[in-house]
């Protein structure tokens, strides 16, 4: 999944402010290095593989339990080393996370020990307070546990470009590629001839001119009257060829085709798995070679005869009112094929991977961490979050491969 979803979106411009954030970083290290210790001891455990908090004699061994059910705090306590009945111990854990949420975790006896009362989900990233009372004495603890966690200065983000957005409702469009070019419309071209036969006196046109309707093209002796007349184009348009020459005669051959090039169609080939998902009126959306701007128009027609190839023929008119574009050029299409609104979407060029997830950095004040994802569909930009993320939060977009990379540096573990 997570291969699918973080397909290179690192451009040239990524690139070059991936060596600009190299040039931060030691400014970046300096400041967390107020926050948390990169090397931080690893804490003392016990037998069960928990955290050991003492207190003289009484010692408590609090652990993230997840084998066969979602992860949840058990607690295992000693009182100068034998153990404690769980019943004897009233316990109460408090979590902090980023951003003043906090959980309160309840603890019941089950066997020889006491168990949470609610799940601990990702990040495993807070805060910790314990608060135990045995036998009228109060004991208490509290250490960070963060993960996946970084500050960073807002004028050091500024520098690196990085960019939030804020989760929320979100339109994903489904298309579908196709490759063609760009061709005159059917109905486009005009094939001018003299009415009357006679001697050609006067082109006033040349090949690849653009004229008006009205425009003069050419002029003729009429070989009955002996009269000169003048044909004019009868559209907007280009001259696309002149076939005519003066001191000629008209033989009632074509003499000039015009084009009107104000509209052109693409021509796209869909194949066959595809071709069921094409509606006439799709939007479409075209890249034309050599031509930066971006296209838009809305399939018209759908030929029923299959090509060679095998494809199916799909058109859209583009409009194309200053001749920048030409008949002939070729193109890329996506025809939207399917559209529809999910409550919850991040785009997809915010995605990292972190340990076996894919995770999104959310930003609370100056401090980023992550969040771990539960993915839906993916369309275009966006991608469906169905869990691990709350509506209205704000999260990287732009650039968040600095965040992650700051993230390794500092070497947050995950404790279990």
């Amino acid at each position: 999944m997570i291969n699918s979803l973080l397909r290179p979106f690192i451009p040239l411009r990524s690139f070059i402010i991936a060596l600009i954030a190299l040039a931060f970083f030691g400014y970046i290290s300096f400041s967390l290095a107020v926050e948390t210790e990169v090397n931080v001891a690893e804490p003392e455990k016990g037998e069960h593989r928990g955290r050991l908090l003492k207190d003289g004699g009484f010692v408590l061994e609090l652990a993230i339990f997840e084998t066969g059910v979602p992860p949840e705090f058990r607690v295992w306590i000693m009182k100068d080393g034998q153990p404690v009945k769980p019943e004897d111990v009233s316990l109460v854990v408090t979590l902090t996370r980023l951003g003043n949420v906090v959980d309160t975790i309840n603890f019941k006896p089950q066997a020889d020990f006491l168990r949470g009362d609610m799940d601990i989900y990702e990040p495993h990233s807070f805060v910790v307070t314990i608060k135990a009372d045995y036998q009228g004495k109060k004991h208490q603890w509290q250490y960070d546990n963060f993960e996946g966690r970084t500050r960073i200065e807002p004028a050091v983000a500024e520098a690196m470009k990085i960019q939030t957005e804020i989760a929320g409702e979100a339109t994903l469009v489904e298309t579908i590629e196709a490759f063609g070019k760009l061709v005159p419309q059917a109905d486009a071209e005009r094939n001018i001839s003299a009415r009357f036969e006679g001697e050609i006196t006067t082109v006033h046109v040349r090949l690849g001119q653009a004229v008006k309707a009205g425009d003069k093209l050419i002029t003729l002796n009429s070989n009955e009257s002996l009269k000169s007349f003048t044909i004019n184009s009868p559209i907007n348009g280009v001259v696309t060829s002149k076939a005519a020459n003066p001191g000629e005669q008209s033989g009632g051959r074509t003499l000039i085709s015009i084009v009107d090039t104000s509209k052109l169609t693409a021509e796209l080939s869909v194949f066959p798995a595809d071709r069921q998902r094409v509606a006439i009126g799709a939007e479409t959306t075209l890249h034309v070679n050599g031509y930066e701007a971006v296209l838009t128009g809305r399939v018209n027609a759908i030929d029923t005869q299959l090509k060679a190839n095998q494809a199916s023929t799909v058109r859209v008119e583009i409009d194309n009112p200053v001749n920048a574009l030409s008949a002939g050029q070729f193109i890329t299409g996506d025809i939207d094929v399917a559209r529809y609104t999910v409550p919850l979407a991040v785009k997809r060029i915010g995605l990292q991977a972190f340990r076996d997830f894919t995770v999104v950095y959310a930003k609370v004040g100056d401090e980023y961490e992550v969040r771990m994802l539960e993915l839906g569909r993916e369309a275009g930009e966006w991608v469906a979050v169905l869990g691990g993320l709350n509506p209205g939060t704000e999260y990287v977009t732009e650039n968040s491969f600095i965040i992650k990379a700051d993230i390794e540096k500092s070497g947050a573990s995950h404790d279990h």
